[in-house]
């Protein structure tokens, strides 16, 4: 695969971020968009009010209705690290305002699917519930509310993906997305979606002296914000000025021990320290332990570990799902070694005679991991990549990703639109998607999907680009840096942390875990060195003595209670 390190430029146009502020610092949130010092405000009273997002206040009146009415509201998540923190968090907090039926339903994926269904309501109408809430989901949902409608259920669909063209006939809609909605941030996951609905329930119930009424202690929603930092960080959804504050204000939440018992369990499982806990943890570590329920098998054991209020449960369900995550790490691998096996056996001449987009089936991968599958591939090749897995009765099911310069979604709906008996369902975001379709047409689609996707980029587009912040003098790669660099954050999708390229000399390497690559460096011209890591780069082989040039991140390790700086080197070539 082709790589190329681009250092970023900054304009040095004056700004409005303070005049104390580090110079690194300014520099690398100028190249990130930020110019105002009120961007760096990451407290909670920066958040843009709730009475922007609309239908806001019509599903407030739907669950304070069922509030008062004592009715049994059903929640119908997703089946991701998202849909869990969302299901949780409305159940935790429907309870806490006074609730007295509250339950939820996970399908299994692999047996109803994505979204509400018309099987899955009639699954859910068996509970007889009086209002459905969906979260995470619902907003392609048309046939499943069409069926809830007339089996006389009401539904409030909260959800963050894109719509499509026709939207479901539900009570109400809430998602920032919908056309001409006022709400500022289009970045909000499905967890941050039902927050603020909850928010404003709480407000609506307030100003109805429900609480007093009932003799209910108003719940603090901040207690919450541990779960949305989780789903938003899971979800990879771009870390916009709203985002962080909520991913900042829940991080500081679980450093502080002040988050649900199950999210301390994961963190205790994944090996990191809650104290020190940064939110990519939540991302690499945490969130995947999570959503290895949903990948294997159905999402409610981890909603159970975020709903338990008991630490040895939460700590026992954690060790379950910590188990089910080492299992798709084995069948991801497996069929990440199949994949390429499969694109070795096409016998293209090279890199360059690859498709621009990639379509790869085998019938016996697992769909659960299709996903991370096409991650992986895309990883390998830099180019949008789409794996299917049988789905039964003729039908496949893929999980799409892409990579910048070519929204995915969008390339499928204009498929979809060009052959609009093709896709049986389809749906996603600029960077992934899912959709399903028949067997037997495949090699149909697979051609369609390279010529599209061969319409839109260009070969300049198919170099992984490995974005620097320039260089760190060797006098800035210390321990104070490090930390600096770290409460600057939180750092994520679209608002990636800082990362920087230089030259150094090998004066040690190894191989650690076997297939990580654990090395001395000393920068070129200068007598420090300081310890580096690379991840999964063994065959990079490195050794002593070596010129290398490094893209990094600068990090603190931690060690038997000894905290030092280290690189996180993510790229390497010799020099020599």
């Amino acid at each position: 695969m082709n790589r190329q390190i681009i250092r970023r430029t900054v304009s040095q146009q004056p700004t409005g971020l303070p005049q104390d502020l580090h110079p690194l610092l300014k520099r690398l949130y100028i190249s990130r968009g930020i110019t105002h010092a009120d961007e760096l405000d990451r407290t909670l009273q920066r958040l843009p009010p709730a009475s922007l997002l609309s239908g806001i206040d019509v599903a407030v009146a739907l669950l304070a209705e069922q509030l008062k009415q004592g009715g049994h509201i059903l929640i119908v998540a997703d089946y991701d690290a998202d849909g869990a923190t969302s299901c949780a968090l409305a159940v935790r907090a429907l309870t806490n305002m006074g609730a007295s039926q509250v339950s939820y339903l996970v399908p299994n994926r692999f047996e109803y699917g994505y979204g509400l269904t018309p099987e899955i309501v009639d699954l859910a109408a068996k509970s007889k519930p009086d209002l459905i809430v969906t979260v995470d989901n619902g907003i392609s949902s048309i046939e499943g509310v069409a069926r809830a409608n007339e089996l006389g259920i009401p539904v409030l669909v909260t959800d963050h993906h894109l719509p499509g063209r026709v939207l479901p006939d539900a009570a109400a809609l809430l998602n920032p997305n919908l056309p001409g909605d006022r709400f500022p941030s289009k970045h909000l996951a499905g967890v941050g979606v039902i927050f603020y609905l909850m928010l404003a329930l709480r407000s609506h119930l307030r100003e109805m002296g429900w609480f007093k009424q009932h003799s209910i202690k108003e719940p603090n929603m901040a207690d919450l914000l541990d779960l949305v930092a989780l789903g938003t960080v899971a979800d990879v959804v771009t870390l916009d000025h709203t985002n962080r504050i909520l991913v900042e204000q829940g991080v500081r939440r679980i450093r502080a021990g002040a988050c649900c018992h199950g999210i301390t369990a994961l963190i205790e499982q994944a090996k990191r320290t809650p104290a020190r806990l940064v939110a990519s943890d939540l991302g690499f570590a945490v969130g995947p332990r999570l959503n290895a329920a949903g990948r294997l098998e159905e999402m409610s054991l981890g909603i159970r570990a975020l709903l338990t209020d008991s630490p040895a449960e939460a700590k026992q369900i954690a060790q379950q799902l910590d188990q089910l995550n080492q299992t798709r790490r084995e069948i991801e691998q497996s069929m990440k070694d199949q994949a390429l096996a499969l694109l070795n056996r096409l016998q293209f001449e090279s890199e360059a005679a690859l498709p621009m987009g990639l379509c790869l089936y085998q019938p016996e991968w697992h769909q659960g991991v299709i996903g991370i599958l096409a991650s992986r591939v895309r990883e390998s090749h830099h180019r949008p990549v789409i794996a299917f897995a049988d789905a039964g009765d003729g039908l496949i099911k893929g999980s799409a990703r892409s990579i910048p310069g070519l929204h995915i979604r969008d390339l499928l709906d204009g498929i979809a639109t060009a052959q609009p008996k093709l896709l049986s369902k389809f749906g996603g975001h600029a960077m992934a998607a899912g959709l399903t379709l028949a067997l037997d047409q495949f090699d149909t689609f697979r051609q369609l999907f390279e010529t599209a996707v061969a319409k839109q980029l260009t070969a300049d587009q198919l170099f992984d680009r490995i974005d620097s912040d320039g260089e760190l003098q060797p006098s800035e790669l210390n321990i104070e840096m490090a930390q600096l660099l770290r409460d600057a954050g939180p750092w994520g999708q679209n608002f990636p942390e800082p990362q920087f390229d230089g030259d150094f000399e090998v004066i040690d390497s190894r191989v650690v875990g076997e297939k990580h690559l654990k090395m001395r460096l000393s920068p070129v011209g200068s007598s420090q060195q300081i310890d580096a890591i690379a991840f999964n780069q063994a065959e990079q082989g490195a050794g002593r003595g070596e010129k290398i040039h490094a893209a990094y991140r600068l990090d603190i390790n931690e060690f038997r209670g000894r905290v030092s700086p280290q690189l996180i080197v993510e790229y390497i070539s010799s020099t020599n």
